[in-house]
């Protein structure tokens, strides 16, 4: 498939390869072996069409990546779980690492991600060892996939995500809570992430480095983001806001995973990070200075509730994705059928993309009666369509669950809604 469709439907697909280069600059040579194989350039993944960072932001998204990387590992294995499901694994060796040291691993990702990557990182794995290393395409808000993906791993599982939960809406998220308490109950274990206070990280990381420019950076930052508008439909209820209320803002997190049958341990950052190396790239002071602001950011330990939780199981039971199109004056109707996620939306925006190509259209109009379900990857495809075309999109007869997803984004005030409850 065209990696620019995978990149616009999912931003996460190139930042994946972004945290590669990270990770070598870091002193990481495995990630640097892997970045060759797959004739990766630093130039085509740190300024594509989604990511464009000033040289501050380089230096603390380097220190950022590494400090996830060694810190979710260390306490991976504090835990002493047998298996480490890296969700999304993207393209880091840390299959290597974990298999070196007789721990099981799974790395799941999306499909065209893991057929990229798995070749490249096993070449890196010991014959005696490649046993112990598993990959599978997976979406993380489609539990039936996820289980699919784990029915044979050994537990009690350590599930491990960083950076993936910045893209996600509240649906979506939520989504993932169920799917990952499912998985728990089942297998044991817990789900260590870095990402409710990657926000906070940043701008602890961030101060130090920019200093005086700190503020002019972060706002031509949030201009960038904002420009580039189809990429950011995510934020939701786990990402702990810095900004007014930080205690109130971690409460409503916490609950929200309470609502979702889990409970969270914060594992304070500066106790449990080993030696960054790219700290050495910083002065004294300004090494010091993030080292100290560390105590204030937490990772997340989460566990499933002992009680019983009310769980939507949707997501196990949808339909399989199908649509059908015509093209009638200026009008490219469709019809959509099942879930639209990050493994279907790509084929969905190739379709508009011909048809765009092929015709003339000012409009296009979606039967929705048949949908099941939409992640911020779907919606990032009928925004591009909606800029596409003059007089816009419009749903019709959607349920209630694509109802809540559309007014939990804003959608409902940006595409047409015709009939908008079936």
């Amino acid at each position: 498939m065209d990696q620019s469709l995978l990149e616009r439907v999912n931003p996460v697909f190139n930042t994946a390869k972004m945290t590669v280069f990270q990770l070598a600059s870091a002193g990481n040579q495995d990630a640097a072996a892997i970045a060759e194989k797959l004739n990766l350039t630093f130039e085509e993944t740190q300024n594509s069409s989604s990511t464009t960072v000033s040289d501050e932001q380089m230096t603390a998204n380097v220190i950022l990546v590494e400090t996830r990387w060694r810190t979710c590992a260390a306490i991976a294995e504090e835990t002493g779980c047998k298996t480490i499901v890296d969700l999304p694994c993207g393209y880091t060796p840390r299959a290597k690492e974990m298999s070196q040291r007789g721990i099981a691993y799974y790395g799941l990702d999306l499909p065209a991600a893991i057929g990229e990557a798995e070749p490249a990182i096993l070449s890196l794995i010991d014959d005696d060892k490649l046993s112990l290393v598993h990959f599978c395409g997976v979406d993380a808000t489609n539990g039936e996939s996820l289980k699919a993906a784990l029915k044979d791993a050994e537990g009690p599982l350590c599930i491990t995500t960083e950076g993936l939960l910045m893209y996600f809406t509240d649906s979506e998220v939520g989504a993932l809570c169920d799917n990952i308490r499912m998985i728990l109950k089942e297998h044991g274990g817990c789900w260590v992430t870095a990402d409710p206070e990657a926000g906070m990280q940043y701008i602890m990381t961030m101060q130090p480095i920019a200093g005086n420019r700190f503020m002019e950076i972060m706002m031509k930052s949030k201009t960038t983001a904002e420009d580039k508008s189809d990429v950011n439909v995510g934020g939701n209820a786990l990402n702990v806001s810095p900004q007014g209320d930080v205690a109130q803002n971690m409460k409503k997190a916490m609950m929200f995973l309470a609502h979702h049958g889990l409970k969270a341990e914060r594992m304070i950052l500066a106790e449990h990070m080993p030696e960054i190396n790219s700290l050495n790239q910083l002065t004294p002071e300004q090494a010091q200075a993030i080292r100290r602001n560390m105590q204030k950011c937490a990772y997340w330990k989460i566990t499933a509730m002992d009680t019983d939780a009310q769980v939507d199981t949707a997501d196990l039971k949808a339909e399989n994705f199908d649509m059908q199109a015509s093209v009638t004056n200026d009008t490219l109707s469709l019809r959509l059928k099942g879930r639209v996620d990050t493994l279907t939306a790509p084929k969905l925006l190739a379709l508009f993309e011909r048809a765009a190509a092929a015709y003339a259209l000012s409009s296009v109009v979606i039967d929705c009666s048949a949908l099941q379900y939409i992640s911020s990857a779907g919606l990032r495809v009928l925004l591009i369509m909606k800029k596409g075309c003059p007089d816009g999109v419009t749903l019709t007869g959607i349920n209630q669950v694509v109802k809540e997803i559309l007014e939990q984004t804003g959608f409902d005030s940006i595409l047409g809604i015709a009939d908008s409850l079936s």
